[in-house]
């Protein structure tokens, strides 16, 4: 069964999912992030300057299949065609389709905008019907 968790108090989603792929690359994880194209535009720039001395090496699903192969960082707005199946980052206001076929499923939850707070609640009320166990993580607790 699909490992949830809903990491809760982000100020910045975007800046949030950034630190999260890298963090993810590092560890050698292979990471699909899924949400609307213009979210993921603007991700894909952030992701080419994540720091000075560093980007997150990434491409979106539509990419050739060698470049899909060769991709830890996937950003895709349909995850039905995702190259890999490990951690599935989240953030679309929906639940992602065929979330199951995850090993984990990671939800990001903003801080400032009550409606992704309260879409997140739904998503969660979702989850939890199907008997998933969700893991919370507080980011103000966890510096972020």
């Amino acid at each position: 069964m699909t490992e949830i968790a809903f990491h809760f108090n982000a100020p910045d989603k975007l800046a949030y999912a950034c630190r999260f792929a890298r963090k993810a690359q590092r560890a050698g994880a292979r990471l699909v992030i899924h949400g609307a194209q213009d979210v993921l535009t603007e991700l894909d720039r952030m992701l080419w300057s994540v720091s000075p001395t560093d980007f997150v090496a990434h491409c979106f699903d539509d990419a050739d299949e060698d470049m899909l192969a060769a991709s830890q960082v996937v950003l895709s707005t349909d995850v039905r065609q995702a190259p890999h199946q490990e951690v599935l980052l989240n953030l679309d206001s929906q639940v992602p389709p065929t979330f199951e076929r995850f090993t984990r499923l990671v939800e990001v939850v903003s801080s400032i905008d009550e409606h992704d707070r309260g879409q997140a609640r739904l998503r969660w009320k979702h989850y939890a019907s199907r008997g998933y166990a969700i893991v919370r993580h507080d980011l103000v607790l966890k510096g972020g």
